[in-house]
């Protein structure tokens, strides 16, 4: 089967996988860290993978993306590209949120999974129940947590793709990026310039 292309740059970090959804050829994984300079740097690397594994665009057959929550501008990055990669390659582009990638080798019925938040703060979207995702103070005291911090940035790329061969068939709006929060940036105190007729 066509592999398929996945990439998170939700956190500090540049990360892709290159996966073949029956094994036929080993994944392929690369990550990189950064705070900042994902835009320049992901596309290169992508190539870079794509080059030493011997695979062409069109040999994808759909693009897997992380949608966040995590890096305002890291998340739109990911996003920008995998819907503008989809639509010059004609494929799907199928998002995956943190959580749903950070849940995927669980093996439990009703768990929270949490990511780390600025200021001290928790992101948690509780399994099993299909509850809504929340930015709260403290951790979620009512079902086990799984506290997957420690997923490597490959590890989330892979899981992403997992989920994207998952749902590849399956009717899929575009990736969105996925915000538990406002943005740090604060609104410009200047008025707006005057547009003349």
């Amino acid at each position: 089967m066509p592999p398929i292309l996945a990439f998170d740059t939700s956190g500090a970090h540049c990360a892709a996988a290159i996966y073949w959804q029956d094994g036929a050829r080993p994944t392929v994984l690369a990550s990189e860290v950064m705070a900042k300079g994902q835009a320049e740097r992901l596309l290169p690397m992508i190539e870079e993978m794509m080059s030493g594994a011997g695979v062409i665009w069109a040999d994808f057959a759909a693009i897997g993306v992380g949608v966040g929550p995590g890096n305002f501008t890291g998340i739109r990055i990911s996003v920008a590209l995998a819907r503008g990669l989809a639509l010059g390659l004609n494929i799907p582009a199928i998002g995956a949120t943190g959580f749903e990638a950070r849940a995927q080798s669980v093996d439990l019925a009703d768990f929270y999974v949490t990511i780390p938040a600025p200021r001290g703060q928790v992101y948690a979207q509780r399994f099993g129940n299909s509850s809504p995702a929340e930015l709260l103070d403290v951790p979620p005291q009512d079902a086990p947590i799984v506290q997957m911090e420690t997923l490597s940035p490959e590890g989330l790329a892979l899981a992403t793709a997992q989920i994207a061969a998952m749902r590849i068939g399956q009717d899929q709006p575009r990736p969105a990026p996925f915000y538990l929060r406002p943005a740090d940036a604060a609104p410009p105190t200047d008025p707006p310039p005057v547009i003349l007729p």
